[in-house]
């Protein structure tokens, strides 16, 4: 009994070290190598050939790849694509904390969504209020922001709008499918390493890395760079380990609860170690977002509101990522770059 709980609490502690650093280390890596197309398109290649070997070693069972349900999965793969390139240059623009309260207006969404195009009952009023504290803090959190740029917010916009199409759209689709967890891992991550080069191509970016490999640049070879690329990674496959073990061995309140408190960790490991945040009164925004998705999540969870309303609650609770991947919790596994 003893054993287990000492085992439980590590994978707890495990998703809580990962998911609250995985998006500081996704912000290190992009500041460190300026390639968001070929840093995703490494973590996939990482997600790929993780699922793969532990899958031969018997370590997991994942669904074996074939095209027909390729092609079914193609459009959820187009999306997930998006979200997370979107993710990354959002990253890449804008500071950690702009990301966050980013990420945290997506049950807003969800819900309007929900509403109108899904016919859903409108959200209850404690329900509302803390969407309407979501959306007071990030308009806050705008307002004084100071770094603020067109080209970040361009990228957040963009981002918050794939985020949450994922969140409506791509669960219904993926549920169809019927795959497992660690099948829908292998097919978002494949077919997303297979697009990878089609959007290379297209933003120029395959232009900037031929330069850089041509001149050996510093900023290519750099040990630090290689470093950053190595543990972005390396967190992504774990957290898709973590994230997926934990969820196994703890309730779901126990898990969104982790997931709410791995958010206000990575707000404070950010402020701690650089100067890349947001204002006093900026994080102070943040934090009422924060305490909205909080609120949030009671309310859904009490009330039993729409599916897509508690599958967004769920991954507010989490980090995409990834996620998750939630019931996401295939998004949680599948998506470790969206945190």
């Amino acid at each position: 009994m003893a054993k287990q709980g000492y085992a439980t609490s590590s994978l707890v502690i495990g998703y809580a070290l990962c998911s609250s650093l995985l998006a500081i280390i996704n912000k290190y890596a992009i500041t460190k190598f300026s390639y968001p197309g070929l840093l995703t398109a490494l973590q996939y290649l990482t997600s790929v050939v993780g699922v793969w070997v532990l899958g031969k070693l018997g370590l997991l069972y994942h669904d074996p790849f074939n095209f027909q349900t390729a092609k079914k999965f193609a459009p959820a793969a187009v999306v997930f694509y998006l979200a997370i390139f979107t993710n990354t240059h959002l990253l890449k623009h804008a500071n950690v904390d702009t990301f966050i309260v980013f990420r945290s207006l997506t049950p807003l969404l969800v819900a309007i969504a929900d509403t109108t195009f899904r016919k859903q009952p409108c959200p209850s009023k404690l329900t509302f209020m803390s969407l309407i504290i979501i959306l007071g803090g990030a308009v806050g959190y705008v307002m004084t922001d100071s770094a603020f740029t067109l080209t970040a917010y361009s990228w957040a916009l963009a981002y918050l709008i794939t985020i949450t199409t994922e969140m409506v759209y791509i669960k219904h689709m993926v549920t169809n499918l019927g795959l497992n967890t660690w099948g829908f891992v292998l097919y978002n991550n494949l077919l997303s390493l297979l697009m990878a080069p089609v959007f290379g191509l297209l933003t120029g970016e395959h232009l900037s890395v031929f330069r850089a490999i041509e001149s050996r640049g510093q900023s290519w070879f750099e040990l630090d760079a290689f470093v950053a690329v190595s543990l972005s990674c390396v967190f992504g496959l774990l957290i898709s380990f973590f994230g997926f073990a934990a969820r196994k061995a703890i309730s779901a309140t126990a898990f969104t609860v982790t997931g709410v408190v791995n958010k206000f960790l990575t707000v404070a490991i950010n402020v701690m170690i650089w100067d890349k945040h947001a204002s006093t009164f900026g994080l102070v925004c943040l934090l009422f977002t924060l305490a909205g998705g909080v609120l949030y999540q009671q309310s859904v969870t009490t009330k039993g509101n729409s599916p897509a309303q508690r599958e967004a609650a769920a991954k507010q609770g989490r980090e995409d990522d990834t996620t998750e991947l939630d019931e996401e919790n295939q998004r949680l596994v599948s998506s470790p770059k969206v945190v």
